[in-house]
């Protein structure tokens, strides 16, 4: 079925395709009647895993990037996740690069992607996660506090919910470290985990954050703010740090090396590259972060170099380039705790959950 749907959509301009399937997830996940059939048709054994803490029902979950308002999560959850990813998410509502800034690659199965972190902001996302959070009509235009009761979120039923945070475009380097802890003590208390989003090539001089230096000062403030928030919140909120395919091998030591030192929970491998060895499409040119099956052996190496360079010391999750079951199990294989997929949905249809989960 998702084939001839697939024809239709590709028909689409890429970014257009993607807001309509959101949106027809998002209300699929209001309405019980839709919900209960997306429950009925991706319904899947449980194959629990651990990690961070946290126990996933499934090791298979959805990256960052699809969701990035957090406006779809209960429809994402009927289709079989173990967790899902939302964001990237930024303080401050930001537009985001120009237009057109997606391109189907269909002759390589990828994606190349100069988004740049567009979101509606912090507040709009709590309020998505938190109802109770939304001011009524006269509070919001006198002003007055609000006298609703805040709520945690209450996520999906065994579904993990992890938050990808950003900085916001226009945030200098040095400055970035407030718009982080910023994003911190905001979703603390809605997230299962938090996702810190270094290495993004579509926002200009992020992924230099990646550097010792940079890394080990944001990452150093984060752990301290994160202690305060789970002392105050009584829950555990493990920090995951998401790192660019494209880090030189010294690079990848040092990085690595920063987020064990400060306590950090856990390893993304990886966001996508700039790399465009063997590509066919002409428009393989076009700038911006490539995803999809050209990224699969190289996101393969990169984990398995994480994977040794950690030694079990801390979960790592595997995601890039998973187009079938027989990539997601090869990173499995080759240590990951977790997988991710996104592009492989694109073209493979959302039943690709299903036959992972199935295979491994």
């Amino acid at each position: 079925m998702y084939k001839s749907f697939r024809s239709l959509l590709f028909k689409l301009q890429p970014e257009t395709a993607h807001h309509l399937t959101l949106q027809l997830i998002r209300l699929a996940g209001i309405v019980p009647p839709s919900r209960w059939l997306l429950q009925a048709i991706f319904a899947l054994p449980e194959k629990p895993v651990e990690a961070f803490g946290l126990k996933f029902k499934n090791p298979v979950g959805l990256a960052a990037g699809y969701d990035k308002d957090g406006i779809a999560i209960a429809g994402l959850a009927t289709l079989g996740f173990g967790h899902v990813e939302i964001g990237t998410i930024t303080p401050r509502p930001q537009p985001g690069n120009s237009q057109p800034r997606v391109f189907r690659l269909v002759e390589d199965e990828a994606v190349i992607n100069r988004m740049g972190f567009p979101s509606r902001g912090s507040e709009f996302v709590q309020r998505q996660l938190n109802p109770s959070l939304s001011k009524g009509f006269i509070e919001r235009l006198i002003g007055m506090p609000s006298r609703k009761k805040t709520r945690a979120l209450q996520p999906p039923r065994n579904t993990v919910l992890g938050i990808n945070l950003g900085k916001n475009k226009d945030t200098p380097n040095e400055e970035a470290v407030f718009d982080y802890l910023s994003l911190l003590q905001s979703f603390a208390p809605l997230a299962d985990y938090l996702a810190i989003n270094v290495s993004s090539p579509n926002t200009v001089g992020l992924r230099s954050l990646q550097g010792r230096d940079a890394l080990e000062a944001l990452l150093t403030q984060l752990n301290l703010q994160r202690r305060i928030e789970q002392e105050q919140l009584k829950k555990s909120i493990p920090l995951l740090v998401k790192l660019a395919p494209d880090l030189t091998d010294q690079e990848l030591e040092d990085a690595i090396g920063v987020i064990i030192e400060t306590g950090m929970d856990g390893i993304i491998a990886t966001n996508t590259t700039l790399a465009r060895e063997g590509l066919r499409s002409n428009l393989r040119a076009e700038s911006g972060g490539l995803s999809g099956k050209p990224l699969t052996g190289p996101g393969d190496t990169v984990l398995a170099k994480i994977v040794k360079k950690v030694g079990g010391r801390i979960p790592v999750v595997g995601v890039g380039g998973i187009m079938n079951p027989d990539d997601a199990k090869r990173k499995l294989d080759l240590g990951a705790a977790l997988v991710q997929v996104y592009t492989g949905m694109i073209y493979a249809g959302p039943g690709l959950v299903k036959e992972i989960v199935k295979k491994i």
